[in-house]
């Protein structure tokens, strides 16, 4: 499998909500490996990616959180100017449009990596890696360090 799960979160646009979340996956013992927050007015989506994603989802099930959970490419970059370009410039010869997109690094300082929404994930990871580039899977992530 060469995507990772995101986990989506509807919170609302209030003082505490986020914290909220953030305890019950601590609790879990969950690990966020990155995240963003895109809001409205009165809600926010919180998308995650955390080192085990099937626990994330029935945790915040369970407290009656509304979950999504997505296939999204984790893009591993070497940690220097012009390698998101190159990603882009990959995805852009192939007219592969990316939704949204998010980053995040590990301790290793060498490498970043890049977060990908796109359209039928496992077809952009194989052009993505038949590219030179490197997709993690769900177990590849849970032993960054």
């Amino acid at each position: 499998m060469n995507y990772v799960n995101q986990i989506s979160v509807f919170v609302e646009n209030k003082t505490g909500s986020l914290a909220q979340v953030t305890e019950l996956l601590a609790e879990a013992g969950v690990d966020l490996r990155a995240f963003s927050i895109a809001d409205t007015s009165e809600f926010g989506i919180l998308r995650m990616i955390v080192d085990r994603p099937e626990i994330a989802e029935e945790v915040l099930k369970t407290a009656k959180a509304t979950v999504v959970k997505t296939p999204v490419l984790a893009v591993r970059l070497e940690d220097k100017p012009g390698a998101m370009n190159h990603v882009m410039k990959v995805l852009a010869a192939n007219s592969i449009s990316v939704e949204y997109a998010y980053a995040f690094v590990s301790r290793d300082r060498e490498f970043a990596y890049v977060v990908l929404r796109v359209d039928e994930p496992g077809s952009v990871a194989e052009v993505l890696m038949e590219n030179g580039l490197q997709v993690l899977g769900n177990e590849e992530l849970e032993k960054l360090q």
